[in-house]
């Protein structure tokens, strides 16, 4: 049902309208929810390190995670010693924990435990953000910036930088709030936010546009062999994608000249060995993502393709702008 109902808040249908009267008592329910912060009515916890918050307005990915990695990677160049906190979303785990690339991403999600093995930083997670920054903070006092990878919503963390990342492709889908719609806030809600990244084309002015650059495909079973998409040319291919917009990933494939057979799941679904099961395949692709959690169970003709955010530079120099402040 979910999916289903996904894919009707990117096209015009009658069914935003039967669901209108709920999206009208969610804005209500949510814009009550940030005046009681606010006004203090509602109590948030501001940390001893200055905090940034990298989320979105639209229920499903839209590039936060490579932007968080790359933002991390910046800010050290800049001087500090940042630590990432997540929800850890798709996890079992509620309590603050440790995130390291070898962490189970059943217990601690799929995308925290791609954030450890990419970014030299340390990385926790769990339900309570502020708790969870707490935590990390305690077990690495060196730290002196956290970087909450989504919790744009989670009020209770007072922040110091927020960016806000929108798909350039689906953008703000019908531009309804949930359920009839995607949206989690207004897009109103993106005046009074520190930066807008675009995850593809920016087509607003003031939007920072965001690159996901293809490095090279590395195997499940072997992270240190790697191949060039050349290498795969000829060959018969399924090409997977357990995120929020698997067509981007399959378009990315076929920028390279890759043919393929595209089998797309739900966003953060739990990979079974039976799910990959193909014998007409010489060789299954996926994301980085899809990765960690098929790793446990992989085949040597598995492989996933690394991908690096590149972003203009103006975007650290406004964080720092504010952080200095």
């Amino acid at each position: 049902m979910s999916e289903w109902l996904q894919r009707q808040w990117y096209k015009s249908g009658i069914w935003h309208l039967v669901l209108m009267p709920l999206s009208w008592l969610f804005r209500l329910l949510s814009s009550l929810r940030r005046v009681a912060y606010r006004l203090g009515i509602f109590k948030t916890i501001r940390l001893p390190v200055p905090v940034v918050v990298v989320g979105n307005i639209t229920v499903g990915g839209t590039g936060k995670t490579p932007l968080v990695i790359w933002l991390a990677e910046q800010l050290a160049q800049a001087g500090f010693k940042p630590g990432i906190i997540s929800r850890g979303y798709g996890g079992k785990n509620d309590r603050p924990m440790p995130v390291t690339s070898n962490s189970d991403p059943a217990v601690a999600g799929d995308e925290p435990v791609m954030i450890a093995g990419r970014a030299a930083v340390p990385v926790w997670v769990g339900r309570d953000r502020a708790a969870t920054g707490m935590a990390l903070l305690k077990a690495h006092p060196a730290c002196d910036l956290i970087i909450s990878d989504d919790g744009l919503q989670h009020y209770r963390l007072a922040r110091d930088a927020e960016i806000v990342v929108i798909d350039g492709q689906r953008r703000f889908g019908n531009g309804q709030l949930l359920p009839a719609g995607p949206l989690r806030e207004p897009v109103r809600r993106l005046t009074s936010v520190n930066a807008v990244v675009s995850n593809g084309v920016a087509s607003d002015e003031g939007c920072i546009e965001m690159q996901l650059e293809p490095a090279d495909f590395r195997n499940l079973m072997d992270a240190t062999k790697s191949a060039a998409a050349s290498e795969f040319a000829g060959k018969r291919l399924l090409a997977i994608a357990g995120i929020g917009n698997p067509g981007r990933f399959f378009a990315q494939l076929k920028t390279l000249g890759l043919q393929c057979v595209e089998k797309p799941f739900p966003d953060h679904h739990t990979y079974r060995p039976e799910d990959l099961q193909t014998s007409a395949a010489d060789a299954i692709l996926m994301t980085e993502k899809d990765a960690v959690k098929c790793r446990a169970f992989a085949k040597p003709d598995w492989w996933y393709l690394s991908v690096d955010a590149k972003l203009d530079h103006a975007l650290v120099e406004r964080v720092l702008k504010k952080l200095r402040k």
